[in-house]
């Protein structure tokens, strides 16, 4: 399996780098392509190093090369991940202008017809935000917004991050353990020892 993942300059950038080491570890190929603003991000949210980052993703790719295999059609993939999607990435997918190798790739993902799973982070929300994921759920994209669950009842902030990297690999048909899936309120009453 071969999935080209996008992490944008929106706030969030650990939920890019989990999900890199969730596909690591489930020996996924991952093609990576990370925007200026993502570099930044790292820098300021996470203890990772950019480098560090990048040697999680099998491949990775210069955000202004436009040549690289990603902006090719004819570079097969099972899908593309945009994780964290800032709006200012948003818009570009959302419009078609494809000035960077992320939105080339996700533009490609998108005309050939292949899975897109956009991990969009920003609130509150205005018009133009909401009618550019109205317009990529049209065009074919899936949007899924870094929102918590917390019918698992997370107890630390991995737990939360794992969740919602667990339902990014849902929805790109990837199986994995990440998180406890809902079992119904039954599975959550405590057992009280009487018969």
């Amino acid at each position: 399996m071969r999935i080209v993942v996008g992490i944008s300059g929106a706030s969030g950038a650990i939920y890019g780098i989990r999900a890199l080491e969730a596909l690591k570890e489930l020996k996924v190929e991952t093609h990576l392509v990370m925007t200026e603003a993502a570099v930044e991000t790292v820098r300021l949210e996470t203890d990772f190093d950019v480098r560090d980052v990048e040697a999680l993703a099998t491949r990775t790719y210069n955000v202004r090369d436009l040549t690289a295999m990603p902006s090719s059609g004819s570079f097969r993939t099972n899908g593309m991940v945009v994780i964290p999607c800032s709006m200012k990435s948003l818009a570009g997918i959302a419009s078609g202008y494809s000035d960077n190798l992320l939105l080339r790739a996700a533009d490609v993902t998108l005309k050939e017809r292949r899975p897109l799973v956009l991990v969009v982070r920003e609130t509150p929300l205005t018009l133009i935000h909401l009618e550019n994921m109205v317009g990529v759920a049209r065009a074919g994209a899936v949007v899924l917004p870094a929102m918590p669950a917390f019918y698992h009842k997370p107890k630390t902030l991995d737990d939360v991050v794992n969740q919602l990297v667990g339902k990014v690999l849902d929805a790109m048909g990837i199986s994995h353990e990440l998180f406890a899936r809902w079992e119904g309120p039954a599975a959550r009453r405590p057992k009280s020892g009487k018969k």
